[in-house]
């Protein structure tokens, strides 16, 4: 019987209608070992009645031999009855014995009139969970044959082993257990606890004839352990089966026999309920008595009338179990000032460690102060001491009803009693530093008829022991408890009991409405400093899922948060003598200690009643709380209250904070006297103070027993500093505000707290336009101030506030320090916000840190790393190249119930287990789920993995209910070039699909889209420090290079960035593009400050450092710059050269002589050269005064302009304004002063709607290009790098083949000569040949073979490690990179060489401005089919290629109607030749109707080649849908 094993099966039937089925049920289960045989489930252990019905679990235990690991199981119905077909949701297989449960998801009909017809299935195990491992115990139970010796009442048993005890085991079976004379054999799973050394055994007393005569206990279990046999060391030779058998493991059955012969009746014996037995034979152990004496307080209500429980813990021995004082020798038990002696008998427990008291909160008044426990422990003589003072009551104190008390020295009790006027507990401290406090927080599900009246219970189980039963009765949030959508709050404490590893929480199903639905609880332990979430989302209800109403919850390894441990301060406040002195206001106190660091601000009193209680005049009131640590000192403490109430004023004498010392053995007392009021209308009005330590009192406990006390004086505390504060408030039209202001200064020593700004000192209405407020704040010293938090509180008739500045002089030290505003402060204006934090003018530490977090050490935000260098740790990651930006585009399904509120990760695996730590993302604030159909992106820094090979995606919801639909992931790797797609489709949930909540996405299956390599830089934004230079304007910047030129991308506003005299350091993505040559910043204008004074902006390349410096030095305004510009154009400088020449561009611009080729309309152009584009230049300044007229030559002059270099195209246009716009444009002429050069433009054609391709848009090409004839012949330049690594270099020869487009070269051989020894290690070797053009270079051969020529040489293990070659074509000067980073052989033979493809080519200007000729661009635009697809907004599209992009285009048509749901859409663009296209930019400007527009892909050919390119997009663009773009960036899928 004990060698089987029990499988416990929870089948869960669907949610769906007509899911419930009337007929059998059958399971059979293929284990490793064996295979079960086809088990009816035809009797439940939860016994619902009524099997397998919709939305509930029946649960059935399979007691066979053990199978080993379920591989797959098989379960299905006989269809037989009228309602067979049954929709299995989901069976639980939870094995003890094995510890582990088994997950099996089937989510289908087993019915033969839906899906495949089948009503049986085969289901394999999504995940396979650990659990705790328990062992099978066989309980056989002896009744003695005596009259009426049986017993109906609920039997239940412990068992005690040297490694821990087993949960309470109940004895009950589905017959008569316990009559006169009978043996009852019981098989229960229970934890191993090693060898037992004791039982408890009893019943609860309940029903009729409870009385038990018990006879005896036996106690069997397996026991494995591997004995080598005795007759092995006489080395008698033995058959070879002999031997075998002796080493197989035996399993040995551990048999224990507990004799107890005795009563367990109210009415027999010694009328004892319980009894403790030890095993046969061992008699080290022995009953111990110990009485019991309970001293009641002497408060007013102290007695109780409830029922008191208690349980007594010792060292090494296990405890009692809970026992009930029941017989005292007091008639009424537990009365005011009364000592109550108890017995109990229990089994030696050696040394006591703790004991567990509690009442059931029965009876008229249950309140009970409990004064103290002492135990003597009647064997060894000993008395032990175990103080509480605190009150067991759902009112009082924390509305605990249970207490965990320690034991202290007598020295410590006895010190009370001789001063016995002080009513003061002194140990609480001691108390609750050996005890832990955990704030439980129990969510009720947000549901129909959720939440419960009945009584709830908790039991907390950790590694070394369980908190018992504990009643949640006084919740600190709610007065009615456990309603829907609600959280509650309790406080529950205990002594030691290790790690949290499971809770168990039910209810007492009485009251009205019992059903309960738990969402989940979460448990805060902040003297440990961690806290666990335990997900449920079940009913607790007999009539729901599977009718359990307590349930046993394990907590979410995701959701577990870690912190900093907090410790316990004991906090006494002394109330004044005076007269009216006392206070029922709200007193709150934050502890400080060196460098700023501080307590949250904590409220002394839990609730209204207290604050009534306590503060009264010359009343001493002690707090026990758990704060950070702030260190060995305490600086400063702050001291107030909220104010409100009749008669708040307060008049405090002095405050004392206890705390332990590290080992325990002793406290110190530090002493910060006041001796002020705290009142609106006394003293100085101030009812928050700062007070400084006066002495310090240090009590240790001596290894004789005695306390040394030791007092000594403060040296030199924190002096209290005046701060003089002037608030100036700008001269702008509704500056002033009549909101309450609000200040919060902070220094490197601290900070001052929040403080109302109330009475100004120079005007008697306060924050008026353009005046100057006065206040003084009293505070300790702050060090060298460096940031302050303002904020107003939106109220009165107009909060709006327009802040200049802050100044803040220090009176005692005289100096002063400038905080700079100018903005608004308003929830209309700017950027809405009402709260600014504003940082001394001189300060250059860390301001925000880029990735947004700031690790502080408290919720009080003080930056304890203040003198810390500029740089970020973002930044320092980047520049070491091993944090790299990720992108993630994540959207949700649509069908019901896709979206989730769980918090989302990501995490991207490389090879070799390399894989980025779990990258969580988490909502913008504002948004709390990944709603249907949303589409959400987050930026992430993680790890750079090398080559992405898989991406797990998952969230942190455990409960049934958290499902969500991923509908599609998106991932962008900037510094790689690649955005890999993934078409998920996939439920991450725990009730649909596989049961899975996370999911390994392999990278095989994404779409992988090149979307163009990104280097990182450090961009640093300096604002002149001038009045007003800050702007909320949008700021948008284009940066040139000699590879091209980035678009144009704003820099974000980020809150604070771009104000007056701030530098603002972030990171940005910027195409691969340097050298760097010029940028180019635009402002829009807009906003409510749209003035900005730009000083300069630096860009560094962190994976090079290569600093590039933008100089302006002018604002960017239509009314402060001279030309009223908003744009601005800057040369890079870099190392104090600057990268571009200033030059005057002169444009002659001649009208054909042909028939109405003359135009009045307004033109723009373009220049481009290969120092990128010069912007949009008006032509309109001409020097005749009637432009572009026929057969005329108009000149135009562009001073102030830096040279773009050499030439290659003009993009000119009209806006077709004016009578007859169309205009027929011969050439244009473009002298660049500073190179004296004029690069021709030949046109010879309309610009114009009725004429030619009706385009009102030209490209031209340089005619000067044409001169290159291309040669035959040419030279290569070939220089070779050989790595620099032990063993790379050769002394043979290398050889070369070039792989182009129009050919293949000869082979080159680069020889190694004595006199000139080349490859050598780490050196850069440079060729030339001469050979035929063999085009554009695709691959090279690469070949390693002996200098003479000999066979002999050819040594097998002969290597050249080459680096990377780079092979320079000399007419065009276009340079082939090849990145090798490989060893290649030597070798005799020509056949074997190494093939490189070509990695990166860098295309000279001269070759680019060769291809540019013009090519007509056929682009068809196809609109999706789904409803409502097409739009009536105009349509623009932007085309970018290798060699530049076809600028803004809009798609029209004359008279057509464009863009219909499930139409093609053809037009033609001619541009010049774009080379390979790379992407479409397609967008519309949301006019007309229904302007939402879902377009399905766009496709370009290339007329002159034929070439087709495909972009498929296959989303919408449309402000309601998804992300809310209406532009699109399609990339070529080939």
């Amino acid at each position: 019987m004990l060698k089987n094993v029990s499988y416990h099966i929870s089948v869960k039937t669907g949610d769906i209608p007509g899911a419930s089925s009337d007929s059998k049920v059958f399971i059979k289960l293929y284990g490793e070992k064996a295979d079960s045989s086809k088990e009816p489930l035809l009797v439940s252990d939860n016994d619902l009645g009524n099997y397998f019905e919709r939305g509930r679990v029946d649960e059935f235990t399979l007691d066979t031999m053990d199978i080993g690991k379920i591989n797959r199981i098989l379960i299905g119905h006989d269809n037989v009855g009228l309602r067979s077909g049954w929709f299995l949701a989901s069976v639980q297989i939870t094995v003890p014995v094995q510890g582990r449960q088994y997950m099996f998801p089937c989510n289908r009909w087993l019915d033969k009139d839906e899906a495949d017809g089948r009503v049986e299935v085969e289901v394999y195990p999504s995940e396979i969970v650990p659990i705790e491992k328990l062992i099978n115990y066989e309980v056989s139970v002896v009744t003695g044959d005596v009259r009426a010796a049986g017993t109906n009442a609920k039997v239940f048993m412990q068992i005690y082993g040297e490694t821990g005890k087993t949960e309470l085991i109940i004895l009950e079976n589905r017959s008569n257990n316990f009559e006169r004379g009978a043996t009852d054999i019981f098989k229960r799973e229970a934890a191993d606890v090693g060898k037992i050394y004791k039982i408890r055994i009893g019943h609860d007393g309940k029903g009729i004839g409870d009385g038990w005569f018990l006879e005896s206990v036996t106690l069997k279990r397996l026991a494995t352990n591997t004995k080598e046999s005795d007759k092995k060391k006489k080395k008698k030779k033995k058959s070879e089966e002999e031997e075998e058998e002796e080493t197989k493991v035996e399993e040995v059955m551990d048999v224990y026999t507990f004799v107890a012969h005795r009563w367990l009746a109210k009415d027999e014996g010694d009328k004892e309920l319980v009894v403790e037995l030890v095993p046969d034979g061992e008699s080290a152990l022995e009953e111990n008595t110990y009485e019991v004496h309970v001293l009641t307080g002497n408060v007013w209500g102290a007695g109780t009338d409830a029922n008191v429980f208690l349980s007594i813990y010792g060292v090494g021995r296990g405890d009692t179990g809970e026992r009930q004082l029941k017989r005292s020798n007091n008639l009424n038990k537990f009365e005011k000032g009364q000592v109550d002696v108890f017995t109990i008998k229990a089994i030696d427990l050696g040394e006591l460690k703790k004991l567990r008291i509690r009442h059931d909160n029965s009876g008229a008044s249950p309140s009970w102060f409990l004064e103290r426990v002492e135990i003597v422990d009647l064997k060894e003589s000993t008395t032990y001491y175990f103080p509480c003072q605190r009150w067991l009551a759902v009112e009082e104190d924390d509305g605990q009803i249970v207490r965990e008390l320690v034991p202290v020295d007598e020295a410590f009790v006895k010190k009370d009693s001789e001063n016995d006027g002080q009513s003061l507990a002194t140990l609480g401290l001691e108390q609750k530093a050996k005890s832990t406090t955990y704030t439980v927080k129990v969510k009720t599900g947000d549901k129909k008829n959720a939440g419960t009246d009945a009584n709830v219970f908790i039991t907390l189980y950790g590694s070394k022991d369980d908190t018992g039963i504990v009643s949640l009765k006084a919740s600190k949030i709610n007065k009615n408890k456990f309603e829907r959508g609600k959280v509650d709050e309790f406080t529950v404490e205990s002594v030691d009991i290790g790690d949290l590893k499971k809770i168990k929480i039910g209810h007492d199903n009485k009251g009205n409405s019992t059903g309960w639905f738990l969402e989940w609880v979460e448990i805060d332990a902040p003297s440990l400093g961690r806290c666990l979430k335990f997900p449920c989302g079940r009913w607790l209800d007999k009539s729901e899922d599977d009718g359990a109403i307590e349930r046993i919850i394990f907590p979410a390894e995701l959701q577990t948060t870690e912190y900093i441990p907090f410790v316990p301060y004991e906090i006494t406040v002394y109330t004044s003598d005076i007269f009216g002195a006392g206070t029922d206001a709200d007193v709150f106190i934050v502890l400080y200690g060196s460098d700023g660091i501080c307590t949250q601000q904590k409220s002394l009193c839990l609730n209204k009643r207290e604050q009534r209680m306590y503060f009264e005049r010359n009343s001493v009131n002690q707090f026990i709380v758990e704060l950070e640590d702030v260190g060995d000192i305490i600086e400063k403490i702050r001291i107030g209250h909220k104010g409100g109430g009749l008669n708040s004023g307060w008049h405090l004498d002095r405050v004392t904070i206890r705390r332990l010392l590290p080992n325990g053995k002793g406290s110190e007392t530090v002493t910060f006297p006041c001796e002020r009021w705290l009142a609106k209308s006394e003293d100085d009005g101030e009812i928050v103070r700062e007070l400084v330590p006066s002495d310090i009192f240090t009590e240790k406990l001596m290894k004789d027993g005695t306390l040394k006390q030791i007092e000594e004086e403060v040296e030199d505390p924190l002096e209290v500093h005046t701060y003089k504060i002037s608030v100036f408030t700008g001269d702008i039209y509704g500056a002033g505000t009549d909101a309450n202001v609000f200040l919060n200064i902070y220094g490197d020593l601290g900070d001052t707290g929040e403080r109302k700004l109330s009475k100004s000192e120079t005007n008697f209405n306060k924050f008026e336009r353009g005046q100057e407020d006065t206040f003084t704040i009293q505070a300790v010293d702050l060090g060298i101030l460096y940031k302050i938090k303002i904020r107003h509180d939106n109220s009165m008739f107009s909060p709006d506030w327009f802040l200049e500045k802050v100044e803040i002089l220090d009176e005692t030290t005289e100096e002063s320090f400038v905080f700079l505003c100018e903005r608004w402060l308003s929830k209309k204006k700017e950027d809405k916000k009402i709260e600014r934090t504003l940082y001394e003018q001189s300060y250059d530490g860390e301001r925000n840190s880029l990735d947004g977090s700031s690790v502080s050490l408290s919720s009080q935000d003080s930056n304890a790393n203040v003198k810390e260098t500029k740089k970020s740790s973002l930044v320092k990651a980047a520049e070491k190249g091993s944090l790299i930006p990720y992108h993630i585009t994540v959207t949700t399904g649509t069908e019901y119930d896709s979206s989730t509120d769980s918090r989302v990760y990501i995490i991207i695996m490389g090879p070799q287990k390399v894989q980025t730590e779990r990258l969580w993302l988490d909502l913008p604030e504002g948004k709390d789920e990944f709603a249907d159909g949303s589409v959400e992106k987050f930026s992430v820094w993680g790890l750079d993995v090398g080559e992405i090979k898989k991406v797990e995606v998952g969230h942190d919801g455990a409960t049934p209910e958290s499902c969500w639909l991923v509908e599609e992931l998106t991932i962008v790797v900037p510094t790689k070039g690649v955005m890999y797609n993934f078409v998920c489709k996939c439920w991450l949930a725990r009730d649909k699909g596989d049961g899975l909540t996370s999911r390994i996405l392999n990278i095989l299956d994404a779409d992988c889209v090149n979307v163009g390599l990104k280097i990182l830089y450090e961009v640093t934004v300096v604002t002149g420090d001038i009045e007003s230079g800050g702007t909320d304007a949008s700021i948008f910047m284009t940066v040139f290079g000699s590879n091209g030129n980035t678009e144009e991308m704003q820099l974000e506003k980020n809150g604070d960035r771009f104000e007056r005299g701030q530098e603002d350091s972030f990171i940005m993505e910027i195409a691969d593009i340097a050298p760097l040559r010029k940028m180019r910043i635009r402002m829009d204008g807009k906003g409510t400050r749209p003035h900005w004074f730009l000083e300069r902006i630096i860009l560094k390349n962190l994976s090079n450092q290569e600093v590039a410096t933008f100089t302006y030095g002018e604002w960017l305004s239509k009314l402060k710059n001279a030309k009223g510009s908003l744009v601005c154009e800057m040369p890079a400088v870099i190392n104090d050269e600057q990268m571009m020449e200033d030059t005057t561009y002169t444009l002659q611009v001649k009208t054909s002589d042909v028939g109405g080729a003359g135009t009045d309309a307004n033109v723009s152009l373009i220049l481009f050269g290969e120092n990128g584009d010069s912007g949009t230049l008006a032509l309109k300044e001409s020097n005749k005064s009637n432009k572009f007229e026929r057969n005329q030559m108009d000149e135009f002059n562009f001073s102030d302009m830096l040279s773009l270099g050499d030439l290659c195209k003009v993009r000119i246009w009209h806006d077709n304004k004016g009578i007859a716009p169309g205009w027929h444009l011969e050439y244009i002429d473009v002298k660049d002063s500073a190179m004296d050069k004029t690069f021709r433009f030949q046109c010879d054609r309309w610009l114009a709607k009725g004429e030619d391709d009706g385009q009102l848009i030209r490209e031209l090409a340089c005619a000067n290009n044409d001169i290159l004839e291309l040669k035959e012949r040419t030279a290569y330049e070939i220089v070779t790098v050989t790595s620099d690594r032990e063993d790379a270099e050769t002394k043979e020869n290398i050889w070369i083949i070039l792989e182009g487009k129009l050919g293949r070269s000869k082979e080159f051989l680069m020889e190694n000569s004595s006199k000139k020894r080349r490859f050598e290690r780490g050196a850069t070797d440079t060729f030339q040949f001469s050979s035929k053009n063999v085009g554009e270079i695709a691959a090279i051969c690469v070949g390693h073979c002996p200098k003479d020529g000999k066979k002999s040489s050819a040594k097998a293990d002969v290597f050249w490690h080459v680096q990377e070659i780079v092979i320079t074509e000399m007419e065009l000067c276009n340079k082939y990179f090849f990145r090798c980073n490989v060893k290649i052989p030597l070798r005799y033979k020509r056949r074997d060489y190494k093939v490189f493809e070509c990695a990166k080519v860098t295309e000279s200007f001269a070759s680019k401005a060769r291809s540019l000729v013009p090519v007509k661009y056929e682009t068809i635009v196809v609109t999706g089919f789904e409803k409502g697809a097409g739009t009536d907004a105009n349509v623009f599209i932007t085309i970018f290629g290798l060699n530049g992009d076809s600028g803004k285009r809009a798609l029209k048509q004359k008279f057509r109607n464009l863009f219909e749901r499930g139409k093609t859409n053809r037009f033609y663009l001619e541009t010049l030749d774009m080379g390979e296209l790379k992407k479409v930019r397609i967008e519309h400007d949301n006019s007309g109707l229904a302007p939402g527009w879902l377009v399905e892909r766009v496709e370009i050919t290339n007329s002159a080649t034929g070439v087709t390119t495909i972009f498929p997009c296959g989303k919408w663009l449309d402000e309601n849908r998804g992300d809310g773009l209406i532009w699109r960036e399609l990339f070529p899928r080939y």
